[in-house]
C-alpha cells in the first residue's frame, strides 16, 4: 500500500532518492530507514518492505505525502495507536476532527456502500487533526486490505486530503489521479474557502466517479 500526507511538528520532510521496484503500490512505500537491498529475491524484499511500511504508515497516523511538489517521506518521532476513539460499531466514516454533519457522515456512509457493491473497493474515511487520531487502530477496525483505500482528511499540514491505496486499487487508477484530486479539493485555498467538510464531500464524490470508469489509457485523467 502507499500513504500519502503530511508532516507535524513532530516530523521532519527528507527528499529521498528513487529506487526501481517493479510498479504495484508498495513501490510508493518509503521507510524512515534506508531499504536494504541484500534480500534473497526481489519479490521477499517488496513482501517485507511492504510489511514493515504499513506497521509504520499506521503508528505514525500518516506517514508520506502527495502533493503537487512531488512525494516525500516523514519521520515518526511517536507512533499514534488510540483505539479509544475509534467508535463502538463498525462505519466506514471515523470523524473525530467533528468537521461533518450527522447527516453529512450518513450520506458519506451510503455512498461508499454503494461504490463497494458496484465496484469491490473499499473506501474508508478518517477525519482527523493530528496527533488526536486513532493512528494504527484502524487498520484492524477497517480490515485494510490490498482493495482498500484509507482517506485521511486532516488540515494540519495544507492539503487536507491524503490518501493509503490498496495495490489492487493502483493497478486500476493512474497514481496521477491523486496528485490531481488532492491538487483540486485538498488545497488550503479550497477548505478554507468552502470548509473541510466540503474538500471532504467532494473528494468522495470523485473517487466514486473515478473507480466507476472502465479500466483503460484514459481512466480518471479528469477529476470530476
Amino acid at each position: 500500500m502507499a500513504f500519502l500526507q503530511y508532516p507535524s511538528p513532530s516530523f521532519r520532510i527528507t527528499s529521498i532518492p528513487t529506487y526501481s521496484l517493479p510498479i504495484r503500490a508498495s513501490s510508493r512505500l518509503f521507510l524512515p530507514v534506508t531499504p536494504r537491498l541484500n534480500s534473497t529475491t526481489p519479490r521477499n524484499w517488496v513482501q517485507d518492505f511492504r510489511a514493515k511500511s504499513l506497521n509504520w504508515i499506521f503508528s505514525g497516523a500518516l506517514a508520506l505525502s502527495l502533493s503537487l511538489t512531488g512525494v516525500g517521506f516523514a519521520e515518526a518521532k511517536v507512533g499514534v495507536n488510540k483505539p479509544e476513539l475509534l467508535p463502538k460499531e463498525f462505519t466506514s466514516v471515523i470523524d473525530v476532527a467533528g468537521f461533518l454533519s450527522d447527516g453529512q457522515e450518513k450520506r458519506l456512509a451510503e455512498e461508499i456502500s454503494n461504490i463497494e457493491k458496484d465496484t469491490g473497493f473499499k473506501l474508508r474515511v478518517l477525519a482527523q487533526n493530528y496527533p488526536d487520531t486513532p493512528g494504527l487502530a484502524i487498520k484492524d477496525f477497517w480490515q485494510v486490505d490490498d482493495r482498500t483505500i484509507v482517506f485521511v482528511a486532516d488540515p494540519t499540514f495544507g492539503n487536507i486530503l491524503n490518501f493509503n491505496v490498496g495495490a489492487s486499487v493502483d493497478l486500476d487508477i493512474p497514481r496521477s489521479f491523486w496528485s490531481r484530486l488532492a491538487g483540486k479539493y485538498g488545497n488550503m485555498f479550497y477548505w478554507k474557502e468552502k470548509g473541510e467538510d466540503a474538500s471532504i464531500e467532494a473528494a468522495v464524490l470523485a473517487i466514486s466517479n473515478c473507480l466507476r470508469e472502465p479500466v483503460g489509457p484514459n481512466n480518471c485523467s479528469e477529476v470530476k
